[in-house]
């Protein structure tokens, strides 16, 4: 596991450096400037030329990445150029309320989905498993913004049980004591993820189904919700691990879509509206953090395989 971990570790780096390279490729070809839209259309040659020299954006690119590289490796990312505060602390206020949003997202979602998956894989082409496997394809095929415009126009507009704004607090404790403005937010995220979380849940219940020891285990006479919880849940889990660990760029990230359409104060809107107002800063610094929680969520899906199904050994890999 040693060797492992170190070679994945290393490959990390690779990706990671490759992600900053591409990021800064992409933010700069983009048509338009920076200077153009923080100061506004009106802007004369003067002052775009006072705000790229102030910003460093008049050098060379190859001197600007040497300067973003060395700058994110001390954890600087630089001053918004719309906000006028440090990078790294407008993305450390976020990232608490993220992990509230998503964290609770992700376990409602876990725990309808892992039921759901298996209680289908049991009434295999059955009608209980038809009718689910309708209401998972009208989920996942659902875009995040209708179907959260729905639940507003239902809930908030029509029958006014819930508000259509998520919690303003800027603390996590200030977010928690309003529950019923996560309501939706919450709901939103988690049955677009129900839809993906069951489908695999489903396909790797069937297989574990099949398997020799689930007929011994039956043939002894261990109940049916013992061998479901015991042996079917736990060897079924090593897909949905994945999709978990693929998962983790969006604790960081937050749903964009969601949290725009209900102004929550997490990373989601940050990047909405650096990226609207073309700040390089911001968008440098949160698509470099997305890269390091992807490979590390990545990582620890790999860990967690091994400890889930002892047989996976990657000393010899």
């Amino acid at each position: 596991m040693t060797t492992y971990l170190l070679r994945r570790v290393g490959q990390a780096i690779v990706v990671i450096i490759g992600v900053m390279i591409v990021t800064f490729a992409l933010i700069h070809l983009e048509p338009g400037s920076a200077a153009r839209a923080t100061l506004g259309i009106r802007a004369n040659s003067e002052r775009i030329a006072v705000f790229n020299a102030a910003n460093g954006l008049n050098r060379p690119l190859a001197a600007q990445f040497a300067t973003f590289v060395k700058q994110a490796a001390e954890g600087n990312f630089g001053t918004s150029y719309s906000m006028h505060q440090p990078v790294s602390t407008l993305i450390t206020q976020r990232l608490p309320r993220d992990a509230v949003l998503l964290g609770l997202s992700t376990l409602v979602a876990l725990a309808i989905a892992l039921p759901m998956g298996i209680y289908q894989a049991v009434r295999r082409g059955r009608a209980q498993d038809h009718a689910f496997t309708v209401v998972s394809f009208v989920l996942y095929s659902m875009p995040d913004f209708f179907f959260a415009l729905l639940l507003i126009a239902v809930f908030s507009v029509q029958f006014h049980l819930l508000p259509s704004q998520a919690p303003q607090a800027q603390s996590v404790g200030g977010i928690l004591s309003d529950p019923r403005g996560l309501v939706l937010p919450v709901v939103t995220l988690s049955l677009v993820s129900v839809a993906g979380f069951s489908r695999y849940m489903r396909s790797s219940a069937i297989g574990t189904l099949a398997q020799d020891y689930i007929l011994v285990a039956r043939a002894k006479g261990l109940p049916n919700r013992l061998v479901l919880r015991r042996h079917v849940l736990r060897n079924s889990l090593l897909p949905v691990i994945t999709v978990l660990g693929l998962q983790a760029p969006a604790i960081v990230t937050g749903a964009v879509i969601a949290e725009s359409v209900f102004n929550y104060p997490g990373m989601g809107l940050l990047f909405y509206q650096a990226a609207t107002s073309k700040d390089y800063p911001v968008l440098l610094g949160s698509t470099l953090v997305v890269g390091v929680a992807t490979v590390v969520g990545s990582l620890l899906a790999d860990i967690a395989y091994s400890l889930l199904d002892p047989r996976i050994r990657y000393d010899h890999s």
